[in-house]
């Protein structure tokens, strides 16, 4: 018979209008009786569900997390009851047998056997972060969006201006674009004047790339892509403005990770926004990398390993660790993760081996704000020195292993100078 952890406990089953609860109460004997009851999801009623719990000194409530419904129930409840939150898939109820009401019992009787693992839920400040750093990321991707649009319009204009110069969205190539939209029958004007001093040795070039033709549908998306640009520009002026205010208090942190190559002090706030700063909730390096979606999985049947990709965990700070990767492996003050990446390049190939250094990363991180330490590169080169030192002794081995696969028997191995190897073919 399992054991049972929590003996009064309450399983909730999340939807958009409603929430249905269960409390499962477990006595001496191990016999389990429930209560369930449904409350609207309206703050009011929420209310009413917490006090349901306390009037039943009901203190452990296990919940899935469905889409964002989850997120206003856990608000209400996380100041009066331990919470586990849970992904679906892993308190899936039995096919045939699914209700609302019977879902609740499930997992209840899931959580009462402290069969739940819970997912991760930083604190209340670090969500507000991330839900700022999130809502950043989408801006700057819608931005990128109207970029790429801006730039195709140009393109079906025959203004290839984007071949010479290296910004299409640089001040003096959007000086001469912002010109010829708003005065389209004028083929012929002074440029020139609104280049930049850098620029002057290429207007030949620029009088050829921007002879081309606007239409007015073109112009009219070129400047809606212009004006959406602006205003996104605005609104990530103002997210970045928040954005300062909340990781202030953060910033020993902040600076600690900023000492990390290829992590900038932006990179780090994002980093932190993502996993906080108290690495106790996962208890070990492992735990958060598999968290992240920086691990390969467990797919090994009839004692063949099959699939191990890695999980799609890790939406946002996956991408994240990545890019810091590529720019760290470029960082020449450390060395190191550029000749770890060529090691895993040879075998396994460039997005295995970007993985494997972003993982890295995240395993410094966690070291670094438990044991609030700056990053160390000393320690990083005298690995390289050591590595680099010859192997005599590994080089002979390599080589018996390598002449014995060939077909060659070893009858003697001295050290070098002593006597001779004696090899006979087979």
């Amino acid at each position: 018979m399992l054991k049972i952890v929590f003996p009064v406990c309450c399983g909730i089953d999340v939807h958009k209008k409603f929430v249905v609860a269960t409390i499962a109460t477990t006595d001496q004997n191990n016999i389990t009786t429930y209560k369930t009851r449904e409350f609207l999801t309206f703050t009011q009623d929420l209310l009413k569900l917490s006090n349901w719990l306390k009037e039943n000194n009901c203190y452990f409530v296990c919940m899935e997390s469905t889409g964002k419904y989850w997120i206003p129930v856990y608000s209400i409840l996380e100041k009066s009851c331990d919470i586990t939150l849970a992904n679906p898939k892993f308190i899936r109820n039995i096919p045939g047998k699914k209700t609302d009401k019977r879902d609740s019992i499930w997992i209840a009787d899931l959580h009462k056997h402290g069969l739940v693992m819970g997912s991760f839920i930083p604190p209340e400040n670090i969500r507000a972060l991330r839900d700022l750093f999130r809502y950043r990321f989408k801006l700057v991707n819608m931005r990128s969006g109207e970029k790429n649009r801006f730039q195709n319009s140009l393109t079906m204009s025959n203004i290839m201006i984007s071949s010479v110069v290296s910004d299409t969205f640089g001040k003096s190539a959007q000086a001469i674009i912002k010109f010829m939209l708003d005065n389209p029958n004028i083929k012929d004007f002074d440029f020139i004047s609104m280049l930049h001093t850098k620029l002057i040795p290429k207007a030949e070039l620029i009088k050829k790339s921007i002879d081309g033709n606007i239409s007015s549908t073109q112009s009219v998306k070129m400047t809606t892509c212009l004006n959406h640009f602006n205003a996104l520009n605005q609104c990530i002026a103002q997210i970045d403005e928040t954005i300062s205010l909340l990781t202030a208090q953060f910033k020993p942190q902040i600076d600690l990770l900023s000492t990390i190559p290829g992590i900038t002090e932006k990179s780090a706030s994002s980093i932190i926004s993502e996993i906080g700063v108290d690495m106790s909730l996962f208890s070990t390096s492992k735990k958060i990398c598999s968290w992240a979606g920086l691990s390969p999985q467990n797919n090994e049947s009839a004692g063949k390993k099959k699939n191990v990709h890695i999980s799609r965990a890790g939406d946002y700070i996956k991408p994240l660790l990545v890019q810091c990767a590529n720019a760290a492996i470029k960082d020449k003050s450390c060395p190191y993760f550029r000749f770890r990446y060529e090691q895993i390049k040879k075998r396994r190939g460039h997005k295995r081996a970007i993985i494997a250094i972003a993982r890295m990363l995240l395993t410094c991180i966690y070291n670094m704000l438990i044991k609030n330490e700056v990053f160390n590169t000393e320690l990083y080169h005298q690995y390289l020195l050591d590595f680099k030192k010859p192997q005599v002794n590994n080089n002979v081995q390599a080589a018996i292993k390598f002449l014995s696969t060939k077909g060659f028997i070893i009858e003697s191995v001295q050290p070098i100078g002593e006597t001779k190897t004696h090899l006979n073919l087979d």
